[in-house]
C-alpha cells in the first residue's frame, strides 16, 4: 500500500496506490486488510455517498481492485463510534520466542518462510491452544513497513515437517490458489502397524465428520463423505510388525491420512485416537505419533521481474521418529520423497464408491486372517480337551428349559 496524502488542510482526503499484494482485492477487504479501524459500515456508507472514489470513479465495497488503481479516501472514520479499534499489528515476543520461531526456518525466499514445524506444536490457536506457530509469526517482522506473514495451509498439532508461510497477502493468496488447485505437491513419510498386503496403491475413500465427537473426529462415509484420495507406497518393513510408507494427499480432508491408514488397518504409529492401543508398538518404539510432511515441492508467485521458481524443500525427522527408524532397520536413504506420479483422472461418484468398497474387502480380509488362525487354533485345542475327558456314545436327554426350546415330554 503506497499513500499520497492530498495537500488539502481543509479536508485530509488521503490516496492510495494500490499495490501488487492487493491486486484483484475486494474493496471491502481492502479496508479490512489496510484501514482495519476504518468499519465496514463507514466504508458502505462513504461507497453510497460516492466519497470513495477508485481513479476518479465511484466505486462499490464489491468492486475489485486493480494494481496501480489510485484509491480516494475520506477523512475521517477512525473517530466514528461505530469503527473497531485497531489491533496492534505486531504482537511483541519474548526473546525465548523469537528463537523458537527463527530456529524452525529451513528456508526463506522472496515469498514465503518455510519452517519444520515439531511436533506438539499447534499451527493455529483455539480456545485452550495459547502456543502456536500463528502466534510466532511476529518474529519474521522487522519493521513497521514489513507485512506480518500469513498461514497458506496447516498441519495437525502432532504431526511434524514443512508449514509453508507466506511473507505477504499477496503471496498467500497465489499459494492458497496452487494448495486449492492440487497443483502443490506434498509427500509424508509415516510409520505405520504392520505391513499392507499391497506395496502402493490408492485409498479412495470419502470421509465426514463423526457423529457425536462434536466434529474432532473423521470417519469413511461412503454415502455422504467427501471424495477423498491417498496415493500410498511402502518403501521398507521390520517384517510384520511395522512398515515404512509414503503418503501423497491427492486432496485435503481432516486427519485424511490417518483416517485412511487407519480404515485399511494399518493405523499410523502412535495415532492412539484413530488406532486405539494396537497403534502403540512395544519395545524402543516411542509412542508419539509417526507422520511428517517430509517434502513439499509448489510453484511460487510472479513478480515484477518475471514469473516465479519452483519452491522443492525438505524437512529433516524429528528426534523421536528418526530414533524410531533406527530401532526397526530402516535407512533414509531408500526414499526422496519424490511425488508418486500423475493424478490419476477423477472418477465419478459410483466409481469411488466400488473402489473404497474393493480396498475395505480387502482390508477387512487382511484383519481377519490373523483372527480366524487364532480361532483355529483355539477349536483344535479345545477339541482336543474334551476328547481326552470324552464319556461313551450313548443317547443325551435333551434339555428341559432354555430360549427356543419346547419342554421335553
Amino acid at each position: 500500500m503506497t499513500e499520497t496524502p492530498i495537500d488539502t488542510p481543509a479536508d485530509n482526503v488521503r490516496q492510495f496506490t494500490v499495490s501488487e499484494d492487493d491486486d484483484g482485492i475486494r474493496l471491502d477487504r481492502w479496508f479490512k486488510r489496510n484501514l482495519p479501524q476504518i468499519g465496514f459500515a463507514t466504508v458502505s456508507r462513504w461507497a453510497r455517498t460516492g466519497q470513495i472514489r477508485v481513479d476518479g470513479k465511484r466505486a462499490k465495497p464489491e468492486d475489485r481492485l486493480e494494481q496501480g488503481q489510485v484509491l480516494r479516501v475520506p477523512p475521517g472514520g477512525e473517530d466514528a463510534p461505530s469503527a473497531k479499534k485497531a489491533a496492534p499489528r505486531v504482537r511483541v515476543l519474548s526473546p525465548e520466542q523469537i528463537a523458537e520461531a527463527k530456529a524452525m526456518v529451513i528456508r526463506e525466499t522472496a515469498s514465503a518462510i518455510v519452517l519444520n514445524k515439531p511436533p506438539g506444536l499447534a499451527t493455529q490457536g483455539g480456545s485452550k491452544t495459547t502456543k502456536h506457530v500463528d502466534g510466532l509469526l511476529d518474529a519474521f517482522v522487522e519493521t513497521e513497513k514489513t507485512p506480518r506473514p500469513r498461514l497458506v495451509h496447516r498441519l495437525d498439532k502432532d504431526t511434524s515437517g514443512v508449514l509453508l508461510i507466506a511473507r505477504t497477502p499477496g503471496a498467500a493468496a497465489s499459494f492458497s490458489k496452487r494448495f486449492a488447485g492440487r497443483s502443490a505437491r506434498k509427500v509424508y513419510w509415516a510409520l505405520v502397524v504392520g505391513k499392507p498386503q499391497m506395496a502402493e496403491g490408492v485409498i479412495d475413500a470419502p470421509l465426514a465428520k463423526q457423529p457425536g465427537t462434536g466434529g474432532e473426529k473423521m470417519h469413511v462415509d461412503e454415502e455422504n463423505g467427501a471424495a477423498a484420495k491417498t496415493r500410498y507406497r511402502v518403501v521398507d518393513s521390520a517384517g510384520q510388525r511395522a512398515s515404512w510408507v509414503e503418503l501423497e494427499p491427492l486432496t485435503g480432508r481432516t486427519h485424511q491420512l490417518r483416517v485412511h491408514m487407519a480404515a485399511i488397518g494399518h493405523p499410523i504409529v502412535g495415532d492412539g485416537k484413530y488406532g486405539g492401543p494396537d497403534s502403540f508398538l512395544t519395545g524402543a518404539v516411542s509412542r508419539k505419533m509417526h507422520l511428517h510432511a517430509r517434502r513439499l515441492i509448489i510453484s511460487e508467485p510472479k513478480t515484477g521481474e518475471g514469473t516465479g521458481g519452483k519452491l522443492d524443500v525438505t524437512a529433516e525427522l524429528p528426534p523421536h521418529f528418526a530414533m524410531s527408524m533406527e530401532v526397526l532397520g530402516f535407512d533414509e536413504s531408500l526414499s526422496d520423497a519424490s511425488p508418486m506420479g500423475d493424478e490419476a483422472p477423477e472418477r465419478t461418484g459410483e466409481e469411488k464408491k466400488q473402489a473404497a468398497r474393493r480396498h475395505f474387502k480387502q482390508a477387512r480380509k487382511e484383519a481377519r486372517a490373523p483372527r480366524r488362525a487364532r480361532g483355529d487354533a483355539a477349536v483344535k485345542s479345545k477339541s482336543k480337551t474334551k476328547d481326552k475327558g470324552a464319556k461313551p456314545a450313548g443317547k443325551s436327554k435333551p434339555p428341559t428349559k432354555g430360549p427356543g426350546r419346547k419342554p421335553a415330554r
